[in-house]
């Protein structure tokens, strides 16, 4: 039997491969790494800290000075040092990605939809492409150019949608229940006319072939080494964050039965809790903010993927 290669090898390779940009993988380590530690840091460990990904330091202020335009970052001048904190705005898109992110496993389907419903001229021709891109962007199909439907929204969500793009008193918004007696065979065929479920299938399958042998090169390690696991944490987050937001999250039953996008969820949450102890005293030790070291995590921290382990938890030290 073939001996697991080494970790910090297939890091290499990870790397190649998932080919990161600098501006995107800089959001990834805020939301996965920096505010559930209060979301600011000293631009000089930030650039320490991608220097492991490649990136330069020419290329991380590029990134977070255009962070800072986009109403992702701003900066706190103290002296001589720069030190970039997540805006309000910020924070909220982080929130409704890691809602979808850090989820447990798929739960069962109640066969309920949402369904939004454009009025004839209700909205002009930009505010109707900004709908259908922001709604996409949520995970809903477009079943006709006037219909949008999802079986599993982030209902806040969308409605601070609505309301940002201020159409909230122009879209109807109805429930629907799947009648049970039609089964699931039209459906199915609506699902795959509304979303590209067989590109998602391929992506997942894919992103299963990166990680896997990760899995089995760090199952066995005793003690793999905290820089290395943060690298490690930070691409796969990366690379899951990448699809996931493309997922439309359809239930299992409209799905494939052998559909690799739970797989690469259960993948993900066991890497993650075998990473985020070492890689969590990692990023204490290389991050800093304006008052001092980098604050211990946030509760909610754990409660990532269903929970961590209690070994996370005393390692991050969060009660």
């Amino acid at each position: 039997m073939a001996r697991p290669r080494r970790p910090e090898d297939l890091a290499a390779q990870l790397l190649d491969a998932v080919a990161p940009r600098a501006k995107s993988l800089i959001i990834t380590v805020y939301g996965d790494a920096v505010l559930p530690h209060g979301g600011s840091a000293w631009l000089g460990g930030l650039i320490d800290l991608m220097a492991h990904f490649g990136m330069s330091e020419r290329i991380v202020r590029t990134s977070v000075f255009r962070l800072c335009k986009d109403d992702w970052l701003d900066n706190t001048q103290i002296g001589r040092r720069s030190f970039y904190r997540v805006t309000d705005s910020g924070t909220e898109r982080f929130a409704a990605a890691e809602r979808r992110i850090y989820a447990p496993l798929a739960s069962a389907w109640d066969r309920g939809w949402d369904i939004l419903m454009v009025p004839p001229n209700a909205l002009d021709a930009e505010a109707r492409d900004s709908l259908k891109r922001e709604l996409l962007w949520q995970g809903f199909g477009a079943a006709s150019p006037t219909v949008y439907a999802h079986p599993n929204c982030d209902e806040a969500a969308m409605h601070r949608l609505l309301a940002g793009l201020g159409v909230a008193d122009k879209i109807v918004h109805m429930k629907a229940t799947l009648d049970r007696a039609g089964g699931f065979g039209a459906l199915r065929d609506l699902v795959r006319g509304c979303w590209d479920v067989d590109q998602l299938e391929r992506d997942y399958a894919a992103f299963l072939d990166r990680f896997r042998p990760i899995w089995t090169a760090l199952d066995a390690m005793e003690t793999p080494e905290p820089r290395l696991c943060f690298v490690l944490r930070t691409l796969m987050i990366h690379d899951f964050r990448r699809i996931l937001l493309r997922d439309p999250m359809l239930p299992q039953d409209l799905l494939p039965s052998d559909w690799p996008g739970q797989e690469s969820r259960m993948l993900t949450r066991n890497l993650y809790r075998r990473l985020s102890a070492p890689s969590e005293a990692y990023l204490m030790s290389a991050l800093t903010t304006a008052n001092g070291p980098l604050p211990e995590a946030q509760p909610s921290f754990v409660s990532r993927f269903g929970g961590l382990t209690p070994v996370d938890q005393d390692s991050v030290g969060v009660a």
